[in-house]
């Protein structure tokens, strides 16, 4: 019998996140699984599917959500973590509020502001009622939106590794708030499990491509953390890169300095203070490498200063199915249930 005293659900367990979550959740000495769905894989075993989780979850097997009613299963529940597509959220959140009691949305369905969310997603938000009652899941910077009484809005992962990296330079007033540029590569995992040509072997592998030129979703996200943390309107021009990897993302961030004579010694003394108290913020002094991050929930962020060309370079580099989802999303419920935010979560990457 376990002796785990909080029951979980997982909505949306057979894709990268969710069975990311699973893998997590298994190690939490306080969160038991008690239902993981996955419609395309209704009684489906996790075992079956994912050979990675036999040891944990023998008899898991996978159920389909009711259509008449798809919130019956999961009610009385402590804890629902959603991992479910872009759009999909919004949909269960309504019958979900009041029926369970912590709901922890990994999708962008209520990060940001309805208006936000309308300028960057080009619709309407369907339930904008409840964006209030969530806190912005990047518990770094948003420590205190994430209350006993929020449910958790999960941040995205490119705008984690963006953010944190530039975090110290905007709170300091180090760099000026607009022309910021970021650039940022990911593994092919943060596309989802999902069949796409684009993401085929042959297509993949030993190619390097952009996309979401100038429109890319998660720039309204890493505006919204970066001006929450500055406290006034930042922007930022975001480029996002597919790699030929499975996991993980480096953004590489430059902006103009704000203040004369900055160094790179006093920048990384401001990020170190800035970051002190951080159990999953990691300042190096050599540039950070995904490999690093694999399969934990740390951050590894640096900094320079460049006095040529009057720019500052930052970068960060996460996992993104850990830090950038998964893993963060427990470490933001940890915090809404008082629990230490780093229980059961890794702080050493895989390697080699």
């Amino acid at each position: 019998m376990s002796n785990k005293s909080r029951a979980v659900g997982v909505v949306g367990a057979s894709g990268y996140t969710g069975v990311e979550l699973l893998r997590l959740l298994h190690g939490h000495p306080e969160f038991e699984v008690a239902v993981a769905t996955a419609d395309t894989n209704a009684g489906v075993a996790a075992a079956d599917l994912f050979p990675s989780l036999a040891a944990a979850y023998p008899t898991l097997v996978f159920a389909g959500l009711d259509p008449t009613d798809p919130v019956a299963g999961l009610s009385g529940l402590d804890v629902v973590f959603l991992a479910l597509p872009h759009g999909e959220s919004q949909k269960l959140v309504p019958s979900l509020l009041g029926r369970v009691g912590r709901i922890v949305d990994l999708g962008a369905d209520f990060r940001l502001p309805a208006p936000v969310y309308a300028e960057w997603y080009g619709e309407e938000h369907a339930c904008p009622q409840a964006i209030a009652d969530f806190g912005f899941g990047m518990v770094e910077l948003f420590r205190d939106a994430l209350v006993p009484t929020a449910h958790v809005a999960a941040a995205g992962c490119y705008p984690t590794a963006s953010s944190l990296a530039l975090a110290p330079l905007v709170a300091g007033g180090l760099i000026e708030p607009t022309g910021i540029v970021v650039n940022a590569v990911s593994g092919i995992s943060g596309a989802g499990r999902k069949l796409a040509a684009a993401n085929l072997y042959a297509e993949r592998e030993q190619n390097v491509t952009a996309y979401g030129l100038l429109v890319h979703r998660h720039t309204g996200e890493i505006e919204f953390a970066l001006g929450h943390v500055a406290g006034v309107p930042v922007q930022v021009l975001f480029t996002p890169h597919l790699v030929p990897m499975t996991r993980g993302i480096l953004a590489t961030c430059t902006a103009r300095a704000a203040v004369p004579g900055l160094t790179t010694a006093g920048l990384l003394d401001a990020y170190r203070a800035y970051y002190a108290d951080e159990p999953f913020v990691v300042v190096t002094d050599e540039p950070p490498q995904t490999k690093a991050a694999l399969g934990s929930n740390v951050a590894h962020v640096t900094v320079r200063a460049d006095p040529r060309t009057g720019l500052v370079l930052a970068l960060g580099a996460i996992d993104n199915l850990v830090k950038g989802a998964s893993g963060q999303a427990v470490q933001a419920c940890n915090r809404v249930l008082g629990l230490p935010e780093a229980t059961g979560l890794p702080t050493i990457g895989v390697m080699p």
